[in-house]
């Protein structure tokens, strides 16, 4: 299937690793304008070069941490100023970090917000000058199943990213009449940096190993595994592509079947 991807101009933040990255690279292979990012420039920079010339597409790469007020609007001015217009954004961002209610302070609490929900409003808000203006305009939010099912010991994520997916169906909502298409992925777990420092921190907990925590979890999935980065990656280059054209409004679990709702 033809994605109608190519020479579109998108920006997709917290991509120097994991999900993020997965994404990216595989909106470059279709032949996308690709604006990555992360909080290391030479690092990010690197990352830019090296995809660009594995796929042979425009690849740049934007410094900035997400989760600070003033970084998501100079993101998307620089990716504009590049390009000459956005038609695709994926809002993405490293996880918060794990505890309960008596461990978590107000601050962690305040750095959740900014980075599992403020930083999609402030992008979105940013972009939506230049995505008026684009025949194929797209966002993606990308959140996590524990928006559906709780996740032990990740109070942050599992309040927080649930106003996120509130957030995403409203603009829908918004949006749909100017043509604009919002989404969200909500992806399980997926075998990733930030996995596995999760994992890490339950072999702690449990006098186990990363191994011994990461089969456990595996066996929750109907198939028996977690997911791959690229797994997730197929699935939001199709959300975010012109070929999903009548799609928006939706949250998709890619998550191996781990969600055991019906809902």
């Amino acid at each position: 299937m033809d994605l109608k991807l190519k020479n579109k101009r998108i920006l997709v933040t917290g991509s120097s690793r994991g999900l993020g990255y997965a994404a990216a690279y595989a909106l470059a292979r279709e032949g996308a304008r690709v604006a990555i990012n992360g909080r290391d420039e030479a690092k990010i920079n690197n990352i830019a070069e090296k995809m660009s010339q594995e796929t042979g597409a425009q690849v740049i790469g934007l410094a900035g941490d997400v989760s600070l007020a003033d970084v998501p609007e100079k993101l998307i001015q620089q990716a504009v100023k590049e390009f000459g217009g956005l038609d695709i954004l994926i809002t993405n961002a490293g996880g918060p970090p794990p505890g309960t209610i008596d461990s978590l302070d107000e601050a962690a609490w305040q750095k959740g917000v900014d980075l599992c929900l403020m930083l999609h409003v402030r992008l979105i808000k940013s972009a939506l000058p230049f995505l008026r203006k684009s025949d194929s305009a797209s966002v993606l939010t990308v959140t996590s199943l524990s928006v559906k099912q709780p996740i032990e010991n990740l109070l942050l994520s599992n309040s927080i990213r649930a106003a996120t997916v509130g957030l995403t169906k409203s603009l829908a909502l918004d949006l749909g009449k100017e043509g604009i298409r919002v989404n969200s992925i909500l992806p399980g777990w997926t075998e990733t940096e930030r996995v596995t420092e999760l994992m890490s921190a339950r072999a702690t907990a449990n006098s186990s190993s990363v191994e011994e925590e990461a089969r456990k979890q595996a066996a929750l999935s109907p198939l028996g595994r977690m997911g791959q980065p690229e797994e997730f990656a197929n699935a939001a280059a199709f959300l975010v592509s012109p070929a999903a054209s009548y799609i928006t409004g939706v949250m998709l679990n890619v998550d191996g079947g781990m969600y055991k709702g019906t809902l």
